[in-house]
């Protein structure tokens, strides 16, 4: 929401501006979602493993 807010504040100062920024988004996030996935795949494995070496901890205190 306020993304949308920030948005419509960007077209009553500069539209043209505003309507490049709506075109060009998806082609960012496009961009960017390789990274994303890339970052998820790094980061699963090592939350994994903290869970794994906490395990009998947890069982011990429950």
């Amino acid at each position: 929401m306020l993304s949308f807010l920030l948005w419509c504040l960007l077209f009553v100062l500069c539209w043209p501006l505003a309507l490049l920024a709506l075109v060009l988004w998806p082609l960012v996030w496009l961009i960017t979602l390789p990274f994303r996935l890339l970052g998820m795949l790094i980061s699963w494995p090592f939350v994994w493993l903290a869970a794994l070496i906490w395990l009998p901890w947890r069982l011990m205190r429950s």
